[in-house]
C-alpha cells in the first residue's frame, strides 16, 4: 500500500441498470427493479475503484463485510450512481461508507470493510 492510502479518499461508480441486474425472484412475475444484490455489488465496485491507484501492483482488496440498508427501488433502465469514502485505515483493513443515488433520491446506505492482500497468496483457477 502507498503512503496516499489515508482516511478522506472518495471514488464513484456510475451505471445504467439493466435487465441482468434485476431482481430475479419478481422479474418473472413482471416486476423490473434494480437488486440488493447489483446494489451491493455496485458499492464494491466504487470502494474497489477508490483505492486501485493506492495499492502496489501486487496487491488487491478483497470485501470482508457488508452493512447496507436499500431503502428506495429503482426501475430498470435508471442510472445509479453509488459514492465511497474512506473512513478508517487500520493496517490492512479499509472502511468505507457507501451510497447509492438513483436519478430522483438516495436508495442505498452504509458500510463495507475490504482487506487488502497480495495477489499471490490468492488461488488460482486450475
Amino acid at each position: 500500500m502507498k503512503d496516499e492510502l489515508k482516511e478522506g479518499l472518495e471514488g464513484q461508480w456510475i451505471i445504467e441498470t439493466t435487465q441482468e441486474m434485476a431482481a430475479a425472484h419478481i422479474a418473472d412475475e413482471g416486476f423490473v427493479v434494480y437488486s440488493t444484490p447489483a446494489m451491493v455489488g455496485h458499492m464494491e465496485r466504487a470502494c474497489v475503484e477508490t483505492v486501485a491507484p493506492y495499492l502496489d501492483d501486487d496487491e488487491v482488496s478483497l470485501g470482508v463485510r457488508v452493512e447496507i440498508s436499500h431503502i428506495a427501488g429503482t426501475r430498470i433502465g435508471e442510472t445509479v450512481r453509488t459514492s465511497a469514502r474512506l473512513v478508517e485505515v487500520e493496517g490492512r483493513r479499509l472502511t468505507f461508507t457507501v451510497e447509492a443515488y438513483n436519478e430522483r433520491e438516495k436508495i442505498g446506505e452504509g458500510r463495507h470493510q475490504r482487506v487488502v492482500v497480495k495477489r499471490d497468496r490468492l488461488p488460482r483457477k486450475e
